[in-house]
């Protein structure tokens, strides 16, 4: 028998979610029986996204255009979220990516475009939302961060800041929300096959100075599983963690990265 996630008729908004692990989320949601808010910055592709979602699931996908960098379109975000499902029982907080590199490399913009969006888009939807959720009796938020904030490595110091931050941002947050029935966790995908994938190699044979060819191995090498996740595996566990069936996970992170040690990636860098 098919585990029931008790998704049915709950609405939900997700960041990012014009493609890649936010489109994924978005879907997977969707299949559950979820009406689903997204948002982007590309009115385009979000739209396009948001109508394949509806045709492949029969449900409510309303895409907003939005760039969290900015106070302003958060707030409108989560807003117009909001009237147009009528609740938000759940919160995925995924929009967003930090500028991998050394700190030789990483430009000041670079480190401002890891915290604006990375986190502070994070908090920017938090102070809109939190209010909805704690009004309606309660919520459930799932922050989608990543591995580098608790397992360093000196090419990720920019995301790692960044996640670093959010995390410490859903421990706080889930011992202040919870007595409002509000419980929140994060999750910590390491490398994940997405359209950023091939962009990420690139930067990252730059930096440390190998062939694309040597540097699109390391992830993998650095997995005990030999291979970087798929959007679906990263979805189906925001899936869970979103369900009723896990509220009382609160306060906490989980990583899905296959067990990725970075130390290893280091090694197999250096192997000639």
């Amino acid at each position: 028998m098919a585990l029931d996630l008790k998704l049915d008729g709950k609405k939900a908004v997700v960041t990012g979610g014009s493609e890649g692990i936010g489109k994924g989320i978005a879907k997977a949601l969707a299949e559950q029986g979820c009406d689903v808010a997204i948002c982007a910055r590309r009115k385009e592709p979000l739209e396009a996204t948001a109508a394949e979602i509806a045709r492949a699931t029969n449900r409510k996908i309303i895409a907003i255009p939005a760039d969290l960098t900015s106070a302003k379109d958060a707030e409108n975000f989560i807003k117009k979220s909001h009237e147009a499902l009528g609740r938000i029982d759940i919160l995925v907080n995924n929009a967003g990516s930090a500028p991998g590199g050394v700190i030789e490399f990483l430009s000041e913009e670079a480190w401002m475009q890891a915290l604006q969006l990375k986190f502070m888009g994070y908090v920017r939807c938090l102070k809109h939302a939190l209010p909805i959720m704690v009004a309606q009796g309660g919520g459930r938020v799932v922050n989608l961060i990543g591995n580098d904030g608790v397992k360093d490595s000196y090419w990720e110091i920019a995301p790692g800041a960044a996640n670093a931050a959010g995390q410490n941002l859903t421990k706080s947050l889930a011992g202040q929300y919870g007595k409002h029935n509000i419980s929140m966790c994060a999750v910590n995908p390491g490398p994940v096959r997405t359209e950023r994938w091939a962009g990420l190699v690139k930067a990252m044979a730059r930096d440390m100075k190998i062939s694309e060819a040597k540097a699109d191995t390391l992830a993998p090498k650095s997995i005990p599983l030999g291979r970087i996740a798929e959007v679906e595996e990263v979805a189906n566990l925001v899936c869970y963690l979103a369900s009723p069936l896990a509220h009382f996970v609160n306060g906490t992170q989980i990583e899905i990265d296959g067990g990725q040690s970075k130390v290893l990636m280091d090694q197999a860098r250096d192997d000639r």
